[in-house]
């Protein structure tokens, strides 16, 4: 994982430099004129594959929106995802299309199963999933004008997730707030909720700047840049099957 904080930028400053990378990635591997490449998602097989341009700018889909879109569905207000209200309303929409979530059904593990069926799955060219609700993203700062979303995004490219990244939440009274009820989904059995961080808590009282913080998974951009359909293919230790 290759991870960064940039001081006075947000998430838009972000996706830029995202663009910018990986565009530089895709023309320095196959040449000064061109910013595609095929991917073999199931490795020797022919007959899957995916042609991919890294040309930016990238398609950007704003998560909630691209729901409602792609589902036909109305989803409840975004400043009202977090009561259990709006839990109900997804957990509902969730069983009508027959979309899978074990317990515990929170609203940010159901979202999360929601946009893997109807969103990343469309996302062969580099996209960027914008505007997460605040229940899915704890350590992301609010939306400057759309309360309950987030300025946070995602790329992903072959269905695949590469980067999270999202403005930096500065304000430590909210930041608390936010690791409380990530504790709470933790004691109802979520083992994707974030443990609280007093310790950072503390450190933001201290001061923060505006800031943005951005993370790229490298073992899997080598897996996709070098065309491999397995990540132990680019992993100098994988993991090996015992004989037994």
């Amino acid at each position: 994982m290759c991870e960064a904080y940039q001081a006075y930028a947000d998430y838009n400053d972000l996706m830029e430099m995202t663009e910018t990378l990986m565009s530089g990635l895709a023309r320095d591997l196959h040449g000064p004129t061109s910013m595609k490449m095929t991917y073999h998602p199931r490795g020797s097989d022919p007959d899957t594959r995916y042609e991919i341009d890294f040309a930016p700018p990238y398609r950007r889909v704003d998560m909630m929106q691209e729901l409602e879109r792609t589902t036909g569905t109305q989803f409840p207000r975004e400043d009202r995802l977090h009561t259990e209200h709006a839990r109900d309303e997804v957990d509902e929409i969730c069983r009508r299309m027959n979309v899978e979530c074990p317990a515990p059904r929170s609203t940010a593990r159901m979202l999360d199963k929601l946009c893997d069926r109807f969103i990343i799955d469309g996302c062969i060219n580099p996209t960027f999933v914008m505007h997460h609700p605040r229940v899915m993203s704890p350590l992301a700062k609010e939306h400057r004008s759309r309360p309950g979303l987030t300025e946070r995004f995602e790329l992903f490219v072959a269905g695949m997730e590469f980067c999270n990244a999202y403005t930096e939440l500065n304000e430590p009274s909210v930041q608390r707030e936010s690791f409380t009820q990530q504790e709470e989904r933790l004691t109802e059995g979520d083992d994707e909720a974030h443990q609280s961080d007093e310790e950072f808590c503390v450190a933001l009282e201290y001061g923060l700047p505006p800031t943005a913080g951005w993370g790229l998974g490298i073992d899997r951009l080598l897996m996709l840049l070098s065309d491999s359909s397995s990540i132990r293919e680019i992993l100098f230790f994988p993991a090996m099957k015992s004989e037994n």
